[in-house]
Formats: C-alpha cells, structure tokens, sequence
C-alpha cells in the first residue's frame, strides 16, 4: 500500500484517488489537510471520494467529515451515471479533479449530475474557467467532456446544478512548447440575479477593459446574470492562441476572479485582466492554475511529454511528488518545461 502524505492541501488527495483507481493500487494518505486551518476531509472531499470508490468499486475506511487518514482499496472501474447531491457550497470543479481521469479507464460514456454545491466559489477554478480553459486543453490530448450547467451557485449557499458526460477517451502524447499567436480572448462576466440592478457584471467588464486600454485585442464579451440562491459574480478571460501553420487553436490559458464584498467590481475585473496580461507575457503554453492540473495527464500520456508553463508553483510541485509515486517516471525542469520520462 502506497503511503502518502497529504497535508499540504486537497490536490494530494484528488490526485492521488484518482491515480490509485486508474493504476489499481491502494493507498494510505494520512495528515490530510493538516496545515489547513480547518483540517481533514470536507463534504466536497468526501463526496469525491466517494463517488470515485462507488465507480472503482472500491473499498474505503476513513471516510468521514473531519478525517485526516483514508485507506483506499480500488478494484475494477465501470462506467455508471452518478446523481451526486451536495448539501453544501462544495466545489463542483475540485470534484470534478478527482473523477475527470476515469474517462481514460471507462468503456463506455457515464454522465454525473452534481446537485447542489458552488460552480463559482473561493479557491477553486470558477466552472467557467474549467469548461473554457482546463478542458479545452484535455481536449487537445484526445479527452472529451461536456458540461452543461443548469444553475449557478455561489458560497456559502450553493445550489448549483450541473450535468457532466464524460466520454470514454485515449490520451494523444502532450507537445505544448509552441503558442502561436493570440486569436481571441473570450470574456465571460456573470453575476446573480440580484445584483442586476448595480450592473455588476457590466461593471466587472469594464475593469477588464480598463486595462486592456488600446491593445487593440481580439475579444468576444459575455455578459450573464443568473437567478442563484446567494449573490456572487465572477468573472472568466479565456485566451485563446493559435500557430500560423493552422486556424484552429492551439493552446488555451485564462484567469478568473470572484466578486468579493466591499470591493468594487471594476476591481475585480482589473485584477484578472492585469494576471491574463502577466501569463501572456510568460510566453508559456499553460498559465499557472491548468499547469498543475495538466501533470497527471502529462505523465499518462506517456515518455516524452511536455508543456512550458507560466510558473512552477508549489501546488505544481506538491502534484510532481504525488504523481511520481504511483507511475515509474520522473519529471524533469528545465526553465519554464516540464517534461515526462518514463522508467523502465
């Protein structure tokens, strides 16, 4: 049984589920979250889990709000539809982490409906970024999602609704090192429906503007308010490049923010048009926030894989130690590349 410690954060215990149904090996993880101020599995951690045991039919012991160890036992992964409820303001797309990878043990296509839960909440991906980012970029590796979101939801109340088909899927060998040129930035401004009267999504758009000033880019804008049961907005910039050789695009890399009371919303729209300019001027393929989410399938795709990213953050490193225990490779650094090599 693998052990693995998982106190630095949640993304040792999505990454390491995940490895261990598609690799068919148990685990330990202990210390879960222990350096977070409210240790152990939360209800979006344990639903996960839960759900990826239901699909491996696996066994766990552990599994329970608050724990800080899992034992994981996963067996044979069969692909069924899942109905999940979340009675909290969990993220769907961290729960989504966890299950995403199946696509590539499963033989036939399964759908999840996440009923309840935040589409849109504090440290995580916004369901926008993750649809027009993160899976634009499974996309180009051979990996098919689709997603159709039924209803918003912000923190602390929840009650989203969102649909996921994921498709049995073969990884192609990742080759992210050329950019190309940008194509068009897609802006996605959204707000509930009770801030419809402030403008606030118009507003959250007109900060990013603000920025952007005469750089004359190539943009198409998207403002939507939604009827949710707390106020929330958020904000996605989603871009898009491509080489010359072709008009499809190549590479996708984008940055989100949430509105926050007390602060303006043209500030919330200037602070992620100022990180999309920063990932930009990276000349990377990925910008920070996909680059530790792409590792896993950077390995599974094989020797030789590669990606330039924006940054190595720690959460990049912290999923390099996770990954390297399950598979026989290692990943190399290089500057801004991260390279797969496999070990035979």
């Amino acid at each position: 049984m693998l052990e693995i410690d998982g106190s630095v954060g949640g993304q040792v215990l999505r990454t390491a589920c995940a490895l261990s149904a598609i690799t068919k090996q148990p685990c330990r993880i202990f210390h879960i979250r222990r350096n977070r101020p409210k240790p152990g599995l939360m209800p979006q951690h344990l639903l996960g889990i839960q759900a990826l045991a239901e699909l491996c039919r696996g066994r766990l012991e552990g599994d329970r709000i608050n724990s800080e160890e899992i034992n994981f036992w996963p067996t044979e992964i069969v692909a069924k539809d899942l109905h999940l409820k979340i009675e909290t303001a969990g993220s769907i797309t961290l729960m989504l982490q966890t299950l995403l990878p199946l696509s590539l043990a499963i033989a036939e296509p399964m759908k999840i409906i996440f009923e309840g839960g935040a589409t849109d909440t504090f440290f995580s991906p916004t369901i926008d970024y993750f649809r027009c980012v993160f899976l634009k970029i499974l996309e180009k590796t051979g990996i098919k999602i689709e997603t159709d979101v039924l209803k918003r939801g912000y923190y602390p109340e929840g009650g989203a609704k969102v649909e996921v088909k994921i498709y049995p899927s073969k990884l192609e060998k990742i080759k992210l090192a050329e950019r190309g040129n940008l194509k068009k930035i897609l802006m996605i401004s959204g707000a509930a429906d009770s801030l419809k009267s402030k403008k606030v999504a118009e507003r959250q758009l007109a900060g990013v503007k603000e920025i952007f000033g005469k750089l004359n880019l190539p943009s198409e804008e998207k403002i939507e308010y939604y009827e949710t049961r707390s106020p929330g907005s958020q904000i996605c910039l989603a871009a898009e490049f491509a080489l010359e050789s072709t008009d499809t695009a190549a590479v996708f890399m984008g940055t989100d923010n949430l509105g926050k009371l007390g602060k303006r919303a043209e500030d919330i729209g200037k602070e992620a048009a100022l990180e999309l300019l920063k990932e930009q001027k990276s000349g990377a393929c990925l910008d920070k926030h996909s680059a530790d989410q792409i590792l896993l399938y950077l390995a599974l795709a094989g020797s030789g894989s590669s990606a330039t990213v924006s940054e190595i953050t720690e959460h990049c490193l912290t999923n390099i130690g996770t990954i390297e225990k399950f598979l026989k490779g290692k990943f190399g650094i290089k500057n801004n590349l991260i390279i797969w090599q496999s070990l035979k």
